[in-house]
């Protein structure tokens, strides 16, 4: 057999893959033969082969994938039926990944496919364990892809990894990365499968252990679809913030429930202010009001934000609120409980009020998951 007869041997369409590339997908559809295309272009000489991993869009992603795979075998796909998430996404693809090397990137094209052998190559070398896209380091860009509040935003993002959880990248916010899959393996029982930031949380992880390479990219503009990324995600990301430095000790989604039960108490003020100043009702009828106004802004903020996975709609949002007015309802009563039972042991009242809120969010917490976004 020739030298030119081995290579494409290698690398066609039935070789071991050496590297597998997850793209994870919601409505992207248009996207998914482009990028396919494009991956074709660039890894030529490269036994490689595609995961897209599929949040069972509404638009036909997975058909279209499974389209290609019929044709191509280098595409895989994975239809994930009841759950949401990037990372989880993420996660899953690599999990069904045998290659020595996987990248993780976007289906939408921003990310420049381009760079995907020369982070094989770094790989190779032996002198590092994951290769990561960086728009800030010399030579790369954010270019068109960000508009100024998400290009602001994500520059906060940067100095507060840096800051509290000691990750010295340049682009800790970067969904554009490849990494040895052993490595992954051995830090996978510790990541989230929630939020946006999978890399941030294999980095942050490792605690240091992981050799990186950062390399230059141009952030591109979309070509089809629209961002999965809202201003909520703010919110998911101080979630994993604060999960770290906790060492992983609490939850994200807990995290991100008490951030929003904050939201509440606040709520609850300004609308309980506003009935006693107006006189349009008297206390208990203001509090009550107050109350209820709060519970139900903490249910809109928990299906959009907390347990986007699991998101209600429809009649099973109405048939949500209610059990989330039950769940609290009795969260009160354990709060109130639990205070009065300390206070009686000892009076002091910022410790009492402070184990009666706790146990009111835990309780809050633990029924509303199994109640209100039970998993199906």
């Amino acid at each position: 057999m020739t030298a030119e007869a081995t290579s494409s041997n290698l690398t066609g369409h039935n070789a071991i893959a050496e590297v597998s590339i997850v793209l994870p997908t919601y409505n992207e559809s248009k996207n998914i033969p482009l990028v396919f295309e494009a991956l074709k272009q660039c890894l030529k000489g490269v036994a490689w082969e595609v995961i897209v991993v599929d949040d069972n869009s509404p638009d036909g992603s997975a058909e279209v994938a499974k389209k290609i795979g019929q044709q191509d075998s280098r595409m895989r796909v994975i239809r994930r039926v009841g759950r949401r998430g990037l990372s989880g996404a993420c996660i899953e693809g690599m999990l069904a990944s045998s290659a020595k090397f996987v990248a993780v990137m976007d289906a939408d094209l921003q990310h420049d496919e381009t760079l995907l052998p020369r982070m094989l190559e770094e790989l190779r070398s032996d002198q590092h364990d994951i290769v990561i896209a960086s728009r800030h380091v010399e030579g790369g860009e954010v270019g068109d892809g960000l508009s100024a509040f998400r290009e602001w935003g994500s520059n906060l993002a940067n100095s507060l990894a840096r800051r509290f959880l000691k990750v010295e990248l340049s682009d800790p916010m970067s969904g554009f990365f490849m990494l040895r899959r052993e490595a992954f393996e051995e830090l996978v029982p510790s990541l989230s499968s929630q939020g946006f930031k999978i890399m941030l949380d294999i980095v942050a992880t490792s605690n240091g252990s992981l050799r990186i390479k950062e390399l230059p990219f141009v952030f591109r503009e979309r070509l089809h679809g629209e961002s999965k990324l809202d201003t909520l995600v703010t919110m998911d990301y101080l979630g994993l913030l604060m999960a770290k430095l906790f060492h992983d000790r609490l939850s994200i989604r807990f995290l991100m429930f008490s951030f929003v039960g904050a939201t509440g108490v606040i709520v609850h003020l300004i609308v309980l202010k506003t009935l006693l100043a107006t006189q349009i009702a008297e206390f208990s009828a203001a509090q009550l009001v107050a109350t209820f106004v709060a519970m139900t802004s903490n249910f809109f903020l928990n299906n959009r934000l907390t347990y986007r996975d699991r998101r209600l709609k429809g009649a099973a949002w109405f048939r949500g609120l209610l059990t989330f007015y039950l769940v609290c309802s009795f969260g009160v009563l354990a709060n109130v409980g639990v205070a009065e039972l300390i206070y009686a042991q000892q009076p002091l009242w910022w410790l009492a009020g402070a184990a009666g809120a706790l146990m009111g969010a835990v309780w809050n917490y633990v029924a509303s998951k199994t109640l209100t976004w039970r998993q199906s």
